[in-house]
């Protein structure tokens, strides 16, 4: 409690250092939306410096969140020059406003060329400045949008709060008709649970593939893995435990609300999960996450590895997005209360989600594509590629009522007795939990279990705001002319019930069966990210963004083109490195490795011609073709590739390429090599095996 928020520029802090007009005046901003005043912004800036000095800050950055899924910054100091040669610290408005970074040198899809370089960051005065401490150096980082000099949106952040500004303005309309004048704002909820890894650092930097990839391109199953489930919510030890408390409190520092640590279902896979806040904070803080688990992590002689797919053959990562609508009067409008029949603004609502992940079914999926993902999804080890809801036992019940009418009866939970006198009864839900529904309704919110670990969380969020947003657009607009609101209310309940429960599926996503019974109910079932993004250009979904003002054809176009882009660059560089460490690491190791065999087979026959060197000879033999076979595929991989790089000018043919050709010679090479690394000597392989990496921590 003594330093939570210590480290952040928070409302208490501005409450008291900021005079109480220009507190009024940046709340009236923060909380109602409306324009940010220079002089407010002058006021405030001089109050965030003298804040940041007095904690030991010398530079600040605007901090912001590009197209390459990352952070980035750049920093200036306080000083400025005096007529007598010396310095003083000053932090005007403007420069708290904004910056303006090379736009050109960042993914845009086209929207900037080299010569066109100008882009400007802008202060996002509704998520909190804060103070990150390195090696001892204090930043001032303000989190600002990113956009280009012709006013396209070149971050992750922009869209966001585009999205959120739209749902707010749609989800107002439907409460006003039920009656609430008071709300003047209704805020989309998240909590980013995040999965990772650890391994040993000095695994880490012999590994080519990790430091270059972030997965291992080589490697094979340890005779033990997760078979025996003994890992998930396993005792932490001392070392990962100590990690994990200095991750919190330098998280606390920054106010993220982390909450909850817990061992994953892989050997040495973990799980970080906050508390909910506003979905612009929050995907400022799953940001900061990830950038505090790698630091932590280096100090403590470790690697954080946030890919999806780290280890071939074991469980990935991702990240389960708890998405919810709140008002600023705290009243959750996902919350079903103890008869949700009764509810009706709760049912409009689900209804409403319900109908969105219906029609943009491809859109979502397409949000939470990336090449690493495409390792994990269908699985069995993660949600499949086929979005469809989880409702459960109980609203599944309801909106079977509702095909039929009006819902007279919700299932109750009851209790659950244990059978054992000394424990206590316990409240049993109304329903039980999916864990293979990529979208699940988990009580008061919807769980997206689709998105991937290394992702920004915003290119969900942004999708969910705005499809959900667009049904409340079609909601309002009819009862708004209803004469009858309460008849017509029903009537969108029932139609949505019957026309959209295709969605609803409460079974094992796992199964063969379910894939069959997803086709012919029509639903998409995208396993790729280069089929899944095409999505994002479709005319469907560029009039849902241009209706909401979310985003422009230019920019849904950029996006397209970054996204192929990434997907085509992530395999090429995988299968460079492929290529690297065959050549120059495995051939080599297994050549010494059989010449070592040769010559101890001479050295026993020379010293006693009638010794048995059958087991020498038979692994020699094993050797020497698969030798040659990882020389050829090694080739193979090199032309695909080579192949690939000049199919440039069609990006989405490119990208086919790679998943189909490129990839599969990736995976024909890797066979090879894990074919030999368990023939040769285990301190001859030039790799960290599985058995270390993952469980010598």
């Amino acid at each position: 409690m003594d330093f939570f928020g210590k480290n952040v520029f928070n409302d208490a802090v501005m409450r008291e250092r900021l005079p109480k007009n220009t507190y009024k005046a940046l709340h009236k901003t923060i909380d109602e939306g409306l324009p940010l005043q220079l002089e407010v912004a002058e006021v405030v800036a001089n109050a965030m410096k003298d804040w940041a000095i007095e904690n030991g800050a010398t530079h600040y950055t605007h901090w912001f969140q590009p197209m390459t899924g990352f952070t980035a910054e750049k920093h200036d100091s306080f000083i400025s020059p005096t007529h007598d040669g010396k310095v003083i610290m000053e932090f005007s408005g403007k420069e708290l406003i904004k910056g303006e970074p090379d736009a050109s040198s960042f993914p845009n899809g086209g929207i900037r060329s080299t010569f066109e370089a100008r882009g400007y960051t802008a202060w996002d005065c509704t998520s909190p400045a804060f103070l990150r401490e390195d090696a001892g150096k204090v930043i001032l980082c303000i989190p600002t949008a990113f956009c280009s000099y012709t006013g396209e949106a070149l971050d992750k952040k922009t869209p966001l709060l585009r999205s959120m500004e739209t749902i707010s303005k749609q989800a107002l309309r439907i409460l006003r008709l039920f009656g609430n004048t008071t709300a003047k704002r209704v805020t989309p909820t998240v909590g980013a649970e995040q999965e990772y890894f650890l391994i040993e650092k000095k695994y880490h930097q012999k590994r080519l593939d990790l430091m270059l990839t972030g997965r291992t391109l080589f490697g094979v199953l340890p005779p033990k893995g997760q078979e025996m489930e003994d890992h998930y919510f396993g005792i932490i030890n001392e070392r990962v435990t100590a990690f994990m408390q200095e991750v919190n409190i330098e998280l606390w520092k920054l106010g993220v609300l982390a909450k909850t640590q817990h061992k994953e279902a892989a050997p040495g896979q973990y799980e970080i999960a906050p508390i909910f806040t506003s979905t612009n904070i929050a995907t400022d803080h799953n940001q900061i996450v990830m950038d505090t688990l790698h630091k932590v992590a280096n100090r403590h002689g470790l690697a954080c590895l946030l890919h999806e797919k780290p280890f071939a053959g074991v469980n990935g990562s991702g990240k389960h997005n708890n998405w919810s609508l709140c008002t600023d009067e705290g009243v959750n409008l996902l919350e079903p209360g103890k008869t949700p029949h009764e509810n009706a603004q709760f049912l409009t609502f689900i209804c409403a989600v319900i109908k969105a992940v219906d029609e943009y079914a491809a859109l979502l999926r397409a949000s939470a594509a990336n090449p690493g993902n495409d390792h994990r999804l269908g699985a069995n080890e993660a949600p499949p590629a086929i979005i469809s809801i989880f409702l459960g036992d109980e609203l599944s019940d309801i909106i079977e009522q509702l095909k039929n009418g009006k819902p007279n009866s919700s299932k109750q939970g009851g209790e659950l007795t244990i059978g054992v006198s000394t424990l206590p009864s316990l409240p049993k839900d109304s329903t039980d939990r999916n864990r293979t529904s990529p979208f699940a309704f988990t009580g008061n919110k919807f769980e997206f279990r689709m998105v991937p670990s290394s992702l920004s969380i915003a290119d969900p969020n942004v999708v969910i705001n705005t499809i959900v947003a667009e049904v409340l657009t079609q909601m309002a607009n009819r009862l708004e002319k209803a004469k009858d609101f309460h008849g017509e209310l029903q009537a969108i309940l029932q139609e949505i019930a019957i026309q959209h429960s295709r969605v609803i599926f409460d079974g094992n996503g796992y199964s063969e069966d379910w894939v069959k019974e997803a086709e012919r109910r029509g639903l998409p079932n995208l396993s790729s990210t280069a089929e899944a993004i095409s999505a994002l250009i479709s005319e469907k979904t560029t009039e849902l963004f241009k209706n909401h003002g979310v985003f422009s054809a230019t920019e849904l176009h950029s996006r397209y083109e970054i996204y192929l882009e990434q997907y085509s660059k992530t395999i090429n560089i995988e299968a460079l490195t492929m290529v690297d460490v065959a050549k120059r690491q495995i051939l080599p190791a297994v050549m010494r490795y059989s010449t070592e065999l040769a010559d101890s087979i001479n050295t026993i026959r020379t010293a006693d011609p009638e010794a048995d060197v059958l087991a020498q000879r038979s692994l020699l033999n094993e050797l020497s073709p698969l030798l040659k076979e990882l020389s050829l595929k090694t080739k193979a991989l090199q032309d695909a590739t080579s192949t690939a790089k000049h199919l440039h000018g069609d990006a989405y043919k490119q990208g086919i390429y790679y998943r189909d050709v490129v990839f599969k010679a990736m995976q024909e090479l890797r066979q090879v090599a894990d074919k030999l690394e368990v023939l040769v000597d285990y301190d001859m392989w030039p790799l960290p095996s599985y058995t270390k990496m993952l469980f010598r921590l």
